[in-house]
């Protein structure tokens, strides 16, 4: 018979293996659940603030500096905001670019996650480092994907990080053809890495935690395609609204343990993510996705958070085999350079989104008659998943309790649970308002 331990107290400061400063506080006493929850302590950032009296040329180019890995979709969601501030309407072939830099950066997103934040807990590691000695092949096959993924949005976006060429309504300069083919080669070519990363993940997936808690889940949709760059907001219990309603599906609040905000929609919270993504759209998986969501045994909908790493091999798998294709219509159309769009600026509010790696993320921008920022508003994807991991935890630890399991295997597996989620804490604090007299 398991014995309850009367008192736990665990404090984790910080949690390794993500971006930023976030804590673990559980306290139990005499065996009640008094604190459960993630601590957000990093210091707020003003990107919203640093917006206002710019320009519009210069709004994505600002925002893309809210995250290093994001920095693409921090871009393009910026773009499409202003764009529909202005009533801006890019080229085909200024969206298929997107499209690829989008698709890119979900890859060189979910490799780095995978391959060297969240495995080594499956293989109860402290970091990758080991690996380097013991399965050298596995991690330069990381290493390959990963710079794959730079070196496209290098080509299409003119920088790995921070891209440049994207700007209101078209790009800078267009990829040539022997560009693209040599792209969309080192594409085919990865195949076999991305098939060796299902077997890896495969292998490792029976040390996942058997933990569920069934939640809401929200990300874009389309009919057309799986939605990373476009669609609408689609949620798992209500159905699909307009990006415009965005506030109505994140409502977000202050609470007095975090410094970034959290949200909520139909329930106490939500999840965004590969793992809502997947949830929502198993359905438009294509070849490749779909083979890989049955080499792991994903099945939607899937409540077990830590499946949210399941979720992006499946994710990368889909989006290398759609770079191809998209590369090639790209080829097929005869990449050119377009005259830079004629833009009528005017006063007007847009909002913005599209899926980044670690979800769905929103840019609300007004500008005044001379194009310039008047108020901002951005929602980042990990701020909306916090009050659905203090919600998990909640649950979690007072099964751990029952199974009998120790204080240090509890910890381990709440702070397993946050980096499953991989959240970017900086990018998320955005609580303050700042008013310059």
């Amino acid at each position: 018979m398991t014995t309850k331990p009367v008192n736990m107290d665990i404090n984790v400061h910080h949690v390794t293996r993500v971006e930023g400063h976030g804590n673990i506080v559980v306290d139990i006493k005499d065996g009640q659940l008094e604190k459960c929850y993630f601590n957000v302590v990093e210091a707020p950032r003003f990107f919203e603030s640093f917006l206002r009296g710019r320009s519009y040329k210069e709004s994505a180019l600002i925002t893309s500096r809210i995250c290093g890995i994001c920095s693409p979709g921090h871009q393009l969601t910026s773009l499409k905001a202003t764009e529909k501030a202005m009533g801006i309407q890019p080229s085909e072939q200024t969206i298929l670019l997107r499209k690829i830099l989008a698709d890119a950066a979900t890859l060189q997103s979910h490799i780095l996650h995978v391959y060297f934040l969240a495995a080594p807990d499956l293989l109860s590691l402290p970091s990758v480092i080991p690996l380097v000695a013991t399965h050298p092949d596995v991690v330069k096959r990381a290493l390959r994907l990963k710079k794959l993924a730079n070196d496209i949005c290098d080509v299409v976006g003119g920088r790995s990080v921070h891209p440049n060429r994207m700007i209101p309504g078209g790009v800078t300069m267009v990829p040539t053809v022997c560009e693209l083919k040599e792209l969309q080669k080192r594409l085919k070519d990865a195949v076999p890495d991305i098939l060796a990363t299902v077997e890896t993940v495969k292998s490792l997936a029976g040390n996942l935690p058997d933990f569920t808690r069934e939640t809401e889940y929200i990300s874009l949709r389309s009919k057309e395609e799986y939605a990373i760059y476009d669609g609408d907001i689609f949620s798992s219990d209500t159905g699909a609204t307009k990006v415009d309603n965005y506030k109505k599906m994140t409502n977000e609040k202050i609470v007095e343990h975090s410094s970034a905000k959290h949200t909520s929609a139909n329930r106490s919270s939500f999840m965004v993510g590969a793992l809502a993504r997947c949830n929502n759209n198993s359905d438009m998986f294509n070849e490749t996705a779909q083979k890989a969501a049955k080499d792991l045994g994903f099945k939607a909908p899937c409540f077990n958070p830590f499946f949210n790493n399941v979720a992006q091999v499946i994710e990368s798998g889909l989006v290398v085999q759609r770079m191809i294709e998209d590369i090639d219509k790209l080829i097929q159309m005869g990449p050119k350079e377009e005259p830079r769009p004629k833009i009528k600026v005017k006063a007007g509010q847009g909002v913005g989104c599209t899926e980044v790696p670690r979800g769905i993320l929103y840019h609300d921008y007004t500008y005044d008659e001379n194009g310039t920022v008047i108020g901002a508003n951005c929602i980042i994807p990990t701020n909306q998943n916090f009050s659905n991991i203090d919600d998990d935890m909640r649950k979690m630890v007072p099964e751990l309790v029952d199974s009998g399991k120790s204080k240090d295997e509890i910890t381990f597996a709440l702070e397993m649970l946050v980096r499953a989620y991989d959240p970017c804490i900086s990018c998320s604090v955005h609580f303050l308002k700042v008013r310059f007299k």
